[in-house]
């Protein structure tokens, strides 16, 4: 049913009904959140035996893990991390629960102090290039910092390209660019081998350029056959443009995601450039949680094995909202379209231009938590007001399925009456 097609009076009939249907939610007085791309409780649950794998007998390994030292994380999960990633031991400093506390840092530090050498970002004009649809926390460092964004489309196979390489080769202002490589947030598309190799490779104006390569999915598929992500620090290994590259990770989606451990992967010449500031910052990282973690995770096999019980657990979710949309809306329905990821958190929903605000008011109204409309853009502007970022994880499958259909009649409500309001221009 393609609703840009219907007559006015068709039109008027539908909103109608969908009117009845959502006075009828406004009475049950739920309260849903799909906002966040939070795990479940039971995904939290998977991860308990890791609280047994230390006690008051451990021994620790020398130096003691217990004691001070130790800045750039013990041995065992450096390696670990950087099997993981595709990098060397010596390529990785491990450090607290949040990934977002070193990408903040790393900003803090170019900003006050530059990078290798170069002179501090602070003393011009910085620009970043923003994907969109993309990651609000991303954007709000940017903000915070006072850094100028601009946005470049996301397409299937990563950002505009074309557009990336224009940008960098003539704008000695844009220190950097945004990445969420594999299942990207929100619209869960993963860089092409093509993407990768031209993000390694392009001539940048800015000699201090960086990469931040946010690999925050990177092992998070739901299928047995997820999406490969080309190795961006062997082939920029390979171009001689290592130092441009920052990647991050972390098991906030693995272990526990208030009390996880994260990574950061870069050459040689940015690590020694990164522990030659953080020294000052801390002497070192929770060292004792960093082992609790190598204890539990162990090999890369064995993260694979923990990442299959948590597919499990959420795929029937991503699976459901497919469902249920399709039966909805996929039939050309002219008001929705959304991607179909194989892997990550988030699915990226676009409604009819001009009505994700008014979706997003209805949703509140009725006791339905999303996204805040608009966070999936720079300054929270969409221009075209259409971008709703879905997280099917952290409800139960029950909620999430209540939560659908509560988000489908506000689509329909949302999108019928601006089509309605066309129709008597």
């Amino acid at each position: 049913m393609d609703y840009t097609q219907m007559s006015r009076e068709e039109l008027q009939q539908a909103l109608d009904e969908q009117n009845k249907v959502l006075k009828e939610i406004k009475k049950r007085k739920i309260s849903l959140d799909i906002s966040r791309g939070k795990p479940s409780a039971e995904q939290l649950d998977v991860t308990m035996p890791m609280l047994d794998m230390v006690g008051s007998t451990t021994i620790f390994p020398k130096p003691d893990y217990r004691n001070y030292g130790g800045l750039e994380g013990i041995p065992e999960l450096r390696a670990l991390f950087a099997k993981m990633l595709g990098v060397e031991k010596d390529e990785t400093i491990v450090g607290g629960n949040a990934s977002l506390q070193l990408m903040y840092d790393t900003i803090q530090r170019a900003m006050q102090f530059g990078v290798c050498g170069s002179k501090p970002w602070n003393e011009g004009k910085v620009k970043f290039i923003c994907p969109v649809p993309g990651y609000d926390r991303h954007f709000a460092i940017c903000q915070h910092f006072g850094i100028e964004m601009i946005n470049v489309p996301m397409t299937p196979a990563g950002p505009n390209m074309d557009l990336v390489e224009r940008l960098v080769a003539d704008d000695e202002s844009v220190k950097g660019i945004w990445c969420v490589p594999k299942y990207q947030n929100p619209t869960g598309y993963t860089f092409s081998d093509e993407t990768v190799e031209r993000l390694a490779k392009m001539k940048t104006a800015a000699k201090d350029f960086r990469i931040f390569w946010d690999n925050a999915y990177c092992v998070h598929d739901l299928y047995d056959q997820g999406d490969k992500l080309a190795n961006i620090m062997a082939i920029a290994k390979e171009a001689g443009t290592a130092d441009r590259i920052y990647e991050f990770a972390s098991t906030s989606k693995i272990t526990f995601a208030g009390a996880g451990v994260a990574v950061m992967a870069a050459s040689k010449n940015n690590i020694a450039d990164t522990l030659s500031h953080m020294k000052f910052q801390t002497i070192g990282f929770n060292k004792v949680w960093q082992y609790v973690h190598y204890l539990y995770l162990q090999s890369t096999e064995n993260i694979a094995a923990i990442m299959a019980k948590q597919a499990a657990l959420i795929r029937p979710k991503f699976e459901k909202f497919e469902e249920v949309f399709s039966e909805e809306f996929g039939s050309g329905s002219g008001i929705a379209r959304w991607t179909k990821p194989r892997g990550g958190y988030f699915i990226s929903l676009d409604v009819l231009d001009g009505c994700a605000k008014e979706v997003g008011r209805l949703c509140k109204s009725v006791g339905l938590t999303i996204t805040n409309v608009g966070d999936t853009f720079p300054y929270g502007i969409d221009d075209r007001d259409s971008n709703i970022r879905i997280a099917p994880t952290y409800a139960s499958e029950e909620e999430f399925a209540e939560a659908l259909q509560v988000l489908v009649c506000c689509i329909k409500v949302a999108c019928i009456s601006k089509l309605i309001g066309k129709s008597e221009e």
